[in-house]
């Protein structure tokens, strides 16, 4: 079956959008990325904060999470590809050892979960970044939080990078998600998207740990493209709900409306342990063959593909 791509609904127009000459580039400097940030961020909060533009925020978060892993792999030095990453998650038999890619992914689903309201969320960060680095998380954070304060965001986070680095190169994915909370709690989010790690290279984490020229620079116009494409992801994402729930109309299994929802929150679909014997996160029952045939008319219609190229095993989403 012949995957066939729909056009984006021309709703998308009237998204939130970046004005073309903060993504023209030019000449970075500090003052540059922290012009250009404001905006950007800007942008970013109105398209995921405000409901009416439909933005799937649970989906792009796990879409994040992806990306996210995919990045701190390299980082770290695995080099795991995201189609490894994912079938190491979601192929994993329930109680078996996902391995080293798997256990990413979950540690960025994890991430993006994370509440930062209340007075509960510090234990379930440190759970997070682990007995090694509790009780230094809260003094990176509020000094990472100052410096946001007085120069931005973005060179907020990029000293909480630098300050976890100190203690330890070996730590990019604390580095990187303590940058994501430092973002969150910015911009007042009640929880962290995983932006931070896509456009970071060991190189640049090398140099910002020996303050090698530039490097501060370099690590936040990093950040900066990141926010970039995670604003143009949110947008493409807005389009494709919008003719997903559009799609919805057309689909008449049993329990279509559940499984439709399921699509707006997962960014990989396996039909025989999401969607069978019961749809994930209902009561509602649908058969292995039901599960296929629901995917398979998703793509059908246009507004999901499949995911992996395989006869079997297969893996369906519409974020892609």
């Amino acid at each position: 079956m012949t995957y066939q791509p729909t056009a984006i609904d021309e709703n998308s127009d009237n998204l939130p959008k970046l004005p073309v000459w903060v993504t023209s580039k030019g000449a970075e400097t500090l003052d540059t990325v922290a012009f250009r940030s404001g905006v950007g961020l800007t942008v970013f909060d109105q398209l995921i904060s405000d409901p009416r533009h439909g933005v799937p925020v649970k989906l792009l978060a796990n879409r994040l999470a992806m990306s996210a892993a995919t990045a701190t792999s390299k980082l770290e030095g695995r080099l795991a590809k995201e189609a490894d990453i994912r079938d190491a998650y979601h192929l994993t038999p329930h109680g078996e050892a996902r391995g080293p890619d798997g256990d990413l992914l979950a540690y960025w689903r994890e991430a993006a979960r994370l509440r930062l309201t209340g007075r509960d969320w510090h234990p379930a960060l440190k759970a997070l970044v682990g007995p090694e680095f509790e009780m230094d998380v809260g003094g990176w954070l509020q000094s990472a939080a100052n410096r946001s304060q007085c120069h931005g965001p973005l060179a907020g986070c990029a000293a909480v990078i630098r300050a976890v680095l100190e203690v330890d190169d070996r730590t990019e994915r604390i580095a990187c998600l303590l940058s994501d909370i430092v973002l969150a709690r910015a911009l007042n989010w009640t929880s962290a998207l995983p932006v931070t790690a896509q456009h970071l290279s060991k190189t640049m984490l090398r140099n910002l740990i020996a303050d090698g020229q530039r490097a501060d620079l370099k690590v936040q116009a990093g950040l900066l493209i990141s926010i970039e494409d995670t604003i143009r992801l949110a947008r493409d994402l807005a389009s494709r709900a919008t003719l997903l729930q559009a799609a919805a109309s057309k689909l008449r299994a049993k329990g279509s409306d559940a499984a439709v929802a399921l699509f707006l929150s997962e960014d990989a679909i396996g039909p025989w342990t999401m969607l069978s014997p019961t749809i994930q996160g209902t009561t509602f029952p649908m058969t292995d063959r039901a599960a296929r045939r629901f995917c398979d008319r998703l793509v059908e219609l246009g507004v999901a593909r499949e995911l992996t190229g395989r006869p079997t095993f297969r893996l369906y989403g519409i974020a892609q």
